[in-house]
């Protein structure tokens, strides 16, 4: 079978990967054996080392109910399958957020949460921490008619009273025009069975990283904030998709206005069922007119260009892919859309991975780098000493003797200062800690609940959510004076070392905490923005504070242990560099009063010690050049991300 580009690209991607894995594995046994590894490199390698094995590439599916959502990824990611793998058909079939992935090691299977799980307000990230609150049914992978079979729970639903319904944070109306569960007449309304579906299933692309998420219809974005407060801004891609049939409706405008679009990169939009204008009463070129009018009238409504639009049967795609009808299967428009997610999915998603990995590469490289040039100094500077004391005598010895001591005294000195440094920074360090505290943050998400549960206005719930983001930017502003008094203090340690010992004069780097403050302000205005026309006559209260904290608290919640994750590994990059250079200064140190001190003991000769320290040299010089040829190997690597 013929791979898509898709799955070429993603095939080149893997083994880039696993290439620049290797590289680094046999870059970190070098520098063990030739005692060139530090802690703070060794630390640097392991970040690459998880970016590289953990990476993920998130690609989301958002669209209104039977716009062919799931008969779309059937097309794209399992036509070899021989039949349709997720429950497609007219009307609502995927009715919980579902995904796809692959997870080495563990059985093929899907995982159910039940919709209850609503009630005690945990979000679903949460829940993946459990896996005893999920339902586990073992999928037969060699049997695609089973696995299709066991896949049709994700489309199960049931009836329950409005007031049950309603006390999971659905929204229920007796008005079918407007969006929600709609009441019969004994009073009860159809909801999901299940909140959400984790399907671990072996596929070439889920297996390189590609995680599929398939949204439910648009209401779903409602009911589950995480997925549009979370889960679609970090997604690497997202299609969204419309259908020939119906047009673009004005939910659909909105959606794409107030979740999706964002910047366009990585937003691909749709237009699915378009075999439904074809007719064989009609010329094709006026087939072919009428979808390009569709396109432009889509592109006019949605504020994209054109070319961001791909007119696409999926149905006629799978058919043609099961059938391997290529005809078809070009008519279906499929191809183009394969190349278009090739195209902008994985080289956005490779050139990120290769710049983060570069940046931790650079730390290693500077780390070795100034450890070999710290020992070729010491060796060439000892050389020296020994030259100069050549058919000298025994005074002139003995004076550079106390020369080497002294300079180990005026060391030690310095050392005691360092030492006292480094309280004044773990001081310092403590203080910023205190500003991202979780245990001061859980404390105030209890305060903030308590005063959103007791609220009785609309103008109370605005105050609790504004008090809330302000206390949550207010100290990430705090952070960063505090990272800048830190920073100075290290500043000032590294130019006294470098000023009275010769180290090297590094730069400590500045903790950036810009990131964190632009994504609570996102959410902030999201939710001002929600907030702005709401009226507790209209909505319920305990919905609304539902779904503050299943997205907005969580989210922040989250981004507090990333910065606290960040901050841990920025204070020991402050603190490694300094620490490893005093080491390798030290024993420069001892080595070379011990030398001398042989010499003066007439143990050893001064013109064995030479030959000695030019073996040394030239073995130092050695891994020199070793070392740049393999830094400019990987960096070749980096340079050629896919």
């Amino acid at each position: 079978m013929n791979q898509t580009a898709i799955e070429q690209r993603f095939e080149a991607y893997g083994l880039w990967r696993r290439d620049l894995t290797q590289a680094l594995v046999e870059l970190r046994t070098w520098l063990v054996d030739h005692g060139l590894n530090q802690p703070h490199g060794d630390l640097h390698l392991e970040r690459m080392h998880n970016v590289l094995r953990d990476d993920k590439l998130y690609l989301a599916f958002v669209a209104e109910f039977s716009r062919g959502k799931s008969e779309l990824i059937n097309a794209l990611f399992f036509g070899e399958q021989g039949r349709r793998i997720l429950p497609s058909s007219a009307g609502r079939t995927t009715m919980c957020p579902t995904e796809l992935f692959y997870e080495a090691g563990r059985p093929a299977c899907i995982r159910l949460l039940p919709i209850e799980t609503r009630r005690n307000g945990a979000t679903i990230a949460e829940f993946k921490g459990f896996p005893d609150e999920w339902q586990t049914i073992a999928l037969d992978v060699n049997n695609p008619q089973d696995t299709a079979e066991a896949l049709r729970h994700i489309a199960e639903v049931k009836r329950v009273p409005a007031e049950e319904a309603r006390a999971l944070g659905l929204t229920v109306t007796s008005d079918i025009t407007k969006t929600g569960a709609t009441v019969n007449a004994e009073g009860e309304v159809e909801i999901p069975r299940w909140r959400y579906a984790l399907i671990n299933f072996p596929h070439p692309l889920l297996s390189e990283g590609l995680v599929i998420l398939d949204t439910p219809g648009l209401n779903a974005l409602g009911a589950e904030p995480e997925l549009t407060l979370n889960t679609l801004p970090n997604a690497h891609a997202i299609l969204f998709v419309l259908a020939a049939d119906t047009g673009v409706t004005q939910s659909e405008i909105s959606v794409w206005r107030d979740h999706v679009a964002g910047s366009h990169k990585g937003r691909l939009v749709v237009l699915n069922k378009v075999d439904g204008l074809w007719d064989d009463l009609r010329h094709r070129r006026d087939v072919e007119h009428e979808i390009a009018r569709q396109v432009s009238e889509t592109a006019r409504y949605l504020g994209v260009t054109e070319r961001r639009i791909y007119p696409v049967s999926a149905q006629k795609a799978l058919a043609a892919k099961i059938r391997s009808d290529r005809d078809l299967e070009e008519r279906s428009g499929i191809g183009a859309l394969e190349r278009a997610l090739a195209d902008e999915l994985l080289p956005s998603k490779g050139g990120l991975v290769a710049q983060t990995v570069a940046h931790e590469f650079g730390e290693v490289e500077a780390s070795v780098e100034r450890i070999i040039a710290q020992r070729l100094q010491g060796v060439r500077e000892h050389f020296g000493e020994l030259s100069a004391l050549n058919g000298k005598n025994m005074d002139v010895i003995e004076h550079m003797m106390g020369k080497v001591r002294a300079d180990k005294t005026e060391f030690d000195r310095s050392m005691q200062r360092f030492h006292a440094t480094r309280t004044i920074f773990a001081q310092q360090s403590a203080a910023l800690y205190a500003k991202i505290s979780l245990r001061q943050l859980d404390a105030l998400i209890l305060e903030t609940k308590k005063n959103m549960e007791t609220c009785l206005t609309t103008g109370g719930l605005k105050a609790a959510m504004q008090a809330f983001f302000g206390y949550a930017r207010t100290r990430m502003d705090e952070v960063v004076k505090d990272s800048q008094e830190i920073k100075t203090l290290m500043d000032g340690v590294y130019q006294k070392f470098q000023e009275e010992h010769g180290l090297a004069n590094i730069k400590p780097a500045t903790f950036s905490v810009m990131r964190y403050t632009r994504e609570i302000k996102r959410l902030q205005e999201k939710h001002e923005q929600f907030m702005g026309g709401l009226s507790l006559i209209m909505t319920e209260q305990k919905a609304v504070v539902r779904g503050f904290f299943e997205s907005a608290v969580s989210k922040v919640r989250a981004i507090y242990v990333s910065a606290n994750r960040d901050a841990d590994d920025w204070l020991r990059d402050m603190m490694a560099p300094m620490e490893s250079q005093v080491r390798e200064h030290q024993a420069q140190l001892r080595r070379r009063l011990e030398s001398i001190k042989r010499i003066h003991q007439a143990s050893d000769t001064l013109e064995a010690r030479m030959a000695e320290l030019k073996q040394v040299l030239e073995e130092i010089s050695e891994q020199h050049r070793t070392a740049h040829a393999t830094f400019r190997h990987i960096r070749s690597q980096l340079g050629a991300a896919p």
